[in-house]
């Protein structure tokens, strides 16, 4: 049987339940911290990406944060700032944000699944996804503004040019 399929007969599914399945069939190291949430890391090309997924019961959101450290130095915020307003345009489906305290790049998008919906496995799956495959592409872009001393539009040439064909 199929990992979707399983889900088929089943009438009151949680949506975190959903992705504990996933992260088992991934093979991903997570933690059910409660029945709504769960936090896992996630492998990447440049870096382990700490996903949070959170169900809210109350607005019928599945939330997912994504982190990843970052350390800019301080003189280099205004163009990190920049690079992200940047992205974020280039972005449909979530949004990066900074969060200094912290030091951490956080990717961050809410699936609505209001009127009782139910989240499948494929807009699971999709969904983080998504938030890896947009990190590792913007990854580079960051690095380049905060450590390389480039302008953002330089340093964004590089997260949006896509290699077609073969090498």
């Amino acid at each position: 049987m199929a990992l979707s399929e399983q889900y088929l007969t089943t009438d009151d599914l949680h949506p975190i339940d959903i992705v504990e399945t996933l992260a088992e069939h991934h093979a991903w190291e997570f933690d059910r911290v409660t029945d709504d949430q769960i936090a896992m890391a996630v492998e990447g090309q440049w870096r382990t990406y700490s996903i949070t997924l959170a169900w809210s019961p109350q607005d019928e959101t599945l939330r997912l944060i994504s982190t990843f450290e970052m350390e800019p130095p301080e003189a280099r915020l205004p163009a990190l700032y920049e690079t992200l307003n940047r992205v974020n345009d280039s972005c449909w489906a979530g949004a990066f944000a900074y969060w200094h305290d912290q030091r951490l790049m956080v990717w961050r998008y809410g699936l609505v699944l209001a009127g009782g919906q139910i989240a499948n496995h494929d807009q699971v799956d999709r969904l983080i996804g998504t938030a890896v495959g947009t990190s590792e592409r913007f990854y580079p872009a960051f690095q380049l503004v905060t450590w390389g001393g480039r302008r953002p539009e330089d340093a964004l040439e590089v997260a949006i040019a896509e290699a077609y064909g073969r090498a």
